[in-house]
């Protein structure tokens, strides 16, 4: 850390990280203050993503209810950010942490120092690059998900036509599993045709964005395939302001709440739901078990959850935030 360096020459993105860091330190100590029980720190990706803020509701609604103290932090994708509110942690004497990793290969090195230091990390959603440093990384199946939302979409577009495919973070390697699951299933289609492919962050603002890009592009398209429920989520609001949503057919991925909505409404084929609440409520089930008998609960370090297709048949018996957590 650059001591020397002050607020007004520091790196914006730095003293964002920073003071995110030390808000994080002073709510754990503040914790740690306030009774003798154990401290669990949370760190997920946006809130703003509904599927991340139920991913860190969740896990801290399981914590509180095996009698710890647990504190949300957020890191935005940023690794930066994220290696303070690790550090942070460590600082502050928690008894696990619970992370989605921004980046496989940069949380590979924030673990570390937590491993080092002796705090047990449990990962979740998104998997590290290096194997051994989290007592447990508890994962939805994408490619299995990937796979199961291709061969719905499949159905409702049968096996001629031209589509784009929005992509996740690239940092994120459930972007890059999802895709290949995709084109596992679709690339054996002769008659398809991806006419593009493009990054849109998980975001909904960018899969608008870029969909109403690849629509002046490629007007004459007849689906699209989302890596995540908000870049689908923008491309329905795309294509109803071209007027093209009857006839170009859209699915999804996570099982947000906004996502089933669509699938009732008919504006999305179908979504996969990630079962975020199973295995967010699963990582401190097992830190907890670690906490108290030092050991892992489970054999393997890497364990994956099965999505769930939501389409028309069953969308309306799905309620509550990301549904199988209830």
């Amino acid at each position: 850390m650059h001591t020397q360096a002050s607020p007004s020459r520091m790196p914006a993105r730095r003293l964002v990280a920073l003071l995110a860091a030390a808000l994080c330190l002073v709510l754990l100590l503040g914790a740690a203050q306030a009774g003798a029980e154990g401290r669990i720190s949370i760190i997920v990706n946006d809130p703003e993503n509904p599927y991340w803020a139920a991913e860190g509701e969740v896990a801290k609604a399981t914590a509180t209810e095996l009698g710890y103290k647990a504190v949300i932090a957020a890191h935005g994708g940023d690794p930066l950010i994220e290696g303070t509110h690790v550090d942070s942690a460590i600082a502050a004497g928690v008894d696990a942490i619970i992370l989605d990793p921004a980046d496989a290969t940069d949380s590979a090195v924030a673990i570390q120092r937590a491993k080092a230091a002796g705090v047990p990390a449990f990962i979740v959603n998104a998997g590290l690059a290096q194997p051994g440093l989290a007592i447990a990384q508890l994962l939805s199946n994408n490619a299995q998900g990937a796979e199961l939302g291709a061969r719905r979409w499949l159905d409702d577009m049968g096996d001629q036509g031209s589509y784009i495919e929005l992509l996740g973070a690239t940092t994120d390697p459930n972007a890059e599993i999802r895709s290949r699951g995709y084109a596992a299933v679709v690339g054996a289609e002769q008659g398809l045709s991806r006419v593009g492919a493009v990054a849109a962050d998980w975001s909904r603002d960018l899969g608008y964005e870029q969909t109403r890009r690849l629509l002046a592009e490629r007007p004459l398209i007849t689906g699209i395939l989302a890596g995540n429920d908000e870049m689908a989520l923008g491309a329905v609001a795309a294509l109803k302001e071209a007027g093209r949503l009857d006839s170009v057919t859209v699915g999804g991925f996570d099982g947000s709440p906004d996502a089933v909505a669509a699938v009732l409404s008919g504006e999305l084929a179908y979504t996969v739901l990630q079962p975020v609440a199973i295995f967010a409520a699963e990582a401190v089930r097992q830190a907890d078990h670690y906490i108290r008998t030092g050991a892992p609960r489970e054999s393997r370090e890497v364990q994956f959850f099965d999505c769930l297709l939501i389409d028309s048949s069953n969308a309306a018996r799905m309620s509550g935030p990301f549904m199988l957590g209830n």
